[in-house]
């Protein structure tokens, strides 16, 4: 991996970089999205199945659009078993960590008879997008569905492209089933989203789409936005790793590793206050990519969007390490907690050199669907906050309004909404 001293300039230079990584910079691409989109709002069922056999090469009918239960069970016994306890036992920890961010209505009273509060209700359909083919990905099932099952969201259906075949993936199937899903359509691309955002003849109109998908999809979720919720138009893995020379370089790399293997986008960033470290770490890089299945894709991702950034101090390393804000951060230093008390942005923060950025990909509960491209300086992971809707609610009794109402009704003049003010006036004419 590459070497670089880390100043003011390389740090611009790094985040010009990873900016055009984001679905944002694919404007090339909408036309082609929007055009489909439109025909699926025309067209319906029709526009689907046609768009299924150009890019999937599989005819579809309303009759073999919807998973059946026997196509499930076959998933069950293509699967080894292990795999399938694997899968129940994760899907236990996202649930048991995601209850814990449950929020419950609340209702506040005063002696004079007003009442305020908020009313906390599930969305009434949820649609999740799973890719297919050889990006699928069981275990982002698990942490799109969960939150949803435990916002108590009462109908959850998945979109996923069918192979040439007709079948689904193996492993999605299986922790769809496990998670919940109460139907799943084989449908996929920007197609299965504009389904999903407005309704065919056979795909019900969901209330908000969450679930990674390529450029493509990324866009359709991005042009439906506003007809429907979305968790976010993500862009491509990243991993930020803070260490000091005490941290285990072979850790390090096999950290970084985990994440430039996603694709040739993807980013795995190396912060350090030693170079020494930094040098002992890229050559752990090198011998680890030699042994590795995907060394092709890791090595052109590191060439693109890997670095190994050498620091002054750890105080700077943490400033670099908070302007790039990460989707993981892992924190190897001495005092890992010590040092998170200084990190403002990130997805997700793994701390310690026993807790490498995969324990969050599939096991430890917490969940994976973060925020990327820098949002995490203001977005969030995904969690139970994104199935439910808050309602405010307020009562006010006469007496309580006598109170108020001069304030209300100045408030609404010095603004020239005089018929906001009359309707309180009204009251005490």
């Amino acid at each position: 991996m590459r070497i670089i001293e880390l100043t003011g300039e390389t740090k611009k230079n790094i985040l010009e970089d990873l900016l055009k990584r984001s679905p944002s910079h694919y404007g090339e691409y909408e036309e082609t999205v929007n055009g489909i989109i439109e025909q699926v709002r025309a067209r319906g069922d029709q526009a689907v199945f046609d768009y299924t056999k150009q890019f999937d090469k599989c005819e579809l009918t309303a009759k073999n659009l919807v998973v059946t239960r026997a196509e499930i069970e076959e998933a069950y016994r293509a699967l080894d078993g292990e795999l399938i306890g694997t899968m129940k036992r994760s899907a236990e920890n996202i649930r048991a960590y995601h209850e814990k961010q449950v929020r419950q209505s609340f209702f506040a009273t005063k002696p004079d008879g007003s009442i305020l509060g908020q009313r906390i209700t599930p969305l009434g359909r949820a649609g999740v997008y799973v890719p297919g083919g050889k990006a699928a990905y069981p275990s982002s099932v698990l942490m799109n569905v969960v939150p949803a099952k435990v916002a108590g969201v009462a109908e959850i259906i998945m979109t996923t492209p069918p192979g040439k075949d007709g079948k689904v993936n193996p492993g999605t199937l299986v922790a769809a089933d496990i998670a919940g899903v109460d139907r799943v359509y084989k449908a996929g691309g920007a197609q299965a989203i504009a389904a999903m955002a407005f309704g065919t003849e056979s795909i019900p109109k969901v209330d908000k789409i969450t679930g990674p998908g390529n450029i493509f999809v990324a866009l359709a979720k991005k042009a439906v936005f506003g007809y429907v919720s979305i968790d976010s138009v993500a862009g491509p893995s990243e991993i930020l790793i803070l260490a000091d020379k005490y941290a285990n370089p072979r850790y390090a790399a096999a950290d970084l590793l985990s994440q430039a293997e996603h694709d040739e986008l993807a980013s795995a960033i190396l912060i350090t206050d030693s170079m020494e470290f930094a040098e002992k770490v890229s050559e752990e890089v090198e011998n680890f990519t030699r042994q590795l299945s995907r060394e092709e894709i890791i090595r052109k991702s590191l060439d693109n969007y890997g670095y190994i950034l050498v620091a002054e101090s750890m105080d700077e390393a943490v400033d670099a390490a908070n302007d790039i804000a990460s989707e993981h951060m892992e924190i190897l230093t001495r005092d890992p907690f010590e040092t998170m008390t200084k990190v403002k942005n990130a997805g997700a923060i793994f701390l310690g050199e026993y807790s490498s950025e995969p324990l969050g990909d599939y096991f430890a509960g917490p969940n994976h669907i973060l925020p990327t491209n820098g949002t995490a300086k203001f977005f969030s992971p995904l969690g139970v906050d994104d199935f439910i809707k808050k309602t405010s609610i307020i009562s006010y009794s006469r007496e309580a309004l006598l109170r108020d109402h001069e304030d209300i009704e100045r408030f609404a003049k010095s603004e020239g909404l005089t018929a906001h003010a009359n309707s309180v006036a009204v009251r005490f004419q």
